[in-house]
């Protein structure tokens, strides 16, 4: 076999009678490098898409959530919830009731999400660092304070400065309604808005106000001991696998452990999916790239067609003459893709250092320039798809047109 390489690479940088054949090898590596480098920027890409907002769910979201296996809240007592604290690996948990309510500030309506949340709610997440008006705090002198979304203070057209509270309805759980009092069907709570918060994610910052869990309980029929799920914060260089393993081995079956893209199931579902279905589309397209390499070892063969005499002459079996042909093509792949990759490299580092490409509207966007990961297992990826299609490219014409030139001979 190291025969067989050496020949190919001789073959490949020896002078062609014919500079047509040059020319033709060089669109190919071209073609190659091209596609190698669009695959791995656009991998990049998502990767960074996928890092930024999984870096704005961060902020809000805490690294575990605690959520029955059925029904949309428990009883905190059916849990060791001080055994749970005190597992190996976690820093802090929070109790959160949540549910739909309808909110309404002087005439306007919106419905809307409200979480309450304990006095250990800021030690799980990190909602004081994204309080753009105000201040994160749910009570002030036994008055109950709500922290508001952005997007839905402006629905509601509240401002921190007004005396006017923000009204919380509920639909009552229990009891029977009484059709000529439809206003009794309903709980209601206030609290005077202490902030506003931004998570740039419109289900968030649209749909969700903070207020204190008892004040939650309350509007929503619940007792003190009801929650709907409990969020946990991994302490600072733990494993969160093992954390999460632990936890779910002192809960039960009957719970769920769930991290910040199961929190997030289906949004992060839907990355990969783009993802995927973008690698499969610059994998075909490279797919035709490579495809010229067989136009070049048909022209490489034809161009050799008396060395392989000369080789047959010699002693050289077609499984020799195949091997040469076959590394020739593989390594116009190979350099190709080389070329492609390290060209990809350089521009995610310099994308990622200077920010070479940026958004055009200044502050109107989370970030100026486009964002961009690079991941060693997309560099491995591409590597592996041009590699295989590339050899794949090269196996077809070697068998057949070598055939040409080196028929069969019952005695080998």
């Amino acid at each position: 076999m190291t025969l067989a390489i050496r020949i190919a690479i001789r073959y490949l940088f020896a002078k062609k009678s014919q500079n047509i054949i040059n020319i033709i090898s060089w669109i190919s590596v071209i073609g190659i490098l091209t596609g190698s480098l669009g695959l791995l920027l656009v991998l990049s890409v998502f990767n960074g898409l996928h890092g930024l907002i999984g870096s704005f769910f961060s902020t809000f979201d805490p690294d575990f959530k605690i959520e029955p296996e059925r029904g949309k809240v428990f009883s905190i007592d059916s849990i060791d919830y001080r055994g749970l604290v005190a597992i190996d690996g976690v820093e802090a948990a929070t109790m959160v009731m949540e549910d739909h309510v309808l909110f309404r500030f002087s005439n306007r309506q919106v419905p809307g999400r409200i979480l309450g949340v304990d006095d250990s709610f800021n030690q799980v997440s990190a909602i004081d660092t994204i309080i753009v008006d105000g201040e994160f705090r749910l009570q002030y002198n036994n008055m109950p304070e709500a922290v508001v979304g952005y997007a839905l203070a402006s629905q509601l057209a509240l401002r921190m400065n007004f005396v006017t509270p923000l009204m919380m309805y509920a639909p009552e759980r229990s009891g029977r309604i009484n059709p000529a009092r439809p206003d009794q069907a309903f709980r209601s709570q206030y609290a005077q808005p202490s902030g506003m918060f931004m998570v740039n994610q419109i289900d968030y910052d649209a749909g969700y106000v903070i207020i204190h869990i008892n004040q939650a309980r309350e509007l929503l029929d619940y007792d003190e001991n009801t929650v709907s799920w409990i969020g946990v914060r991994v302490a600072d260089g733990v494993r969160q696998e093992s954390v999460r393993q632990r936890l779910q081995n002192h809960l039960g079956e009957h719970f769920t452990v769930k991290n910040r893209e199961e929190q997030h199931d289906t949004f992060f579902r839907m990355m990969k999916v783009e993802k995927l279905m973008s690698y499969l589309i610059l994998s075909f397209i490279l797919l035709i790239a490579i495809f010229n390499v067989i136009g070049t070892l048909s022209m490489l063969i034809f161009e050799k067609k008396e060395s392989i005499a000369t080789l047959r002459s010699m002693g050289a079996t077609r499984q020799l003459i195949n091997k040469i042909f076959l590394f020739e093509g593989w390594l116009i792949s190979l350099a190709g893709m080389t070329g492609g990759i390290l060209l990809g490299v350089l521009l995610v580092w310099l994308q990622q250092t200077y920010g070479l490409l940026r958004f055009q509207g200044g502050e109107a966007f989370v970030v100026d320039a486009y964002p961009v990961i690079l991941r060693w297992v997309d560099v491995l990826t591409v590597f592996l798809t041009v590699s295989i299609t590339g050899f794949l490219a090269a196996w077809y014409p070697v068998r057949v047109i070598v055939r040409r030139y080196y028929p069969v001979n019952r005695q080998e």
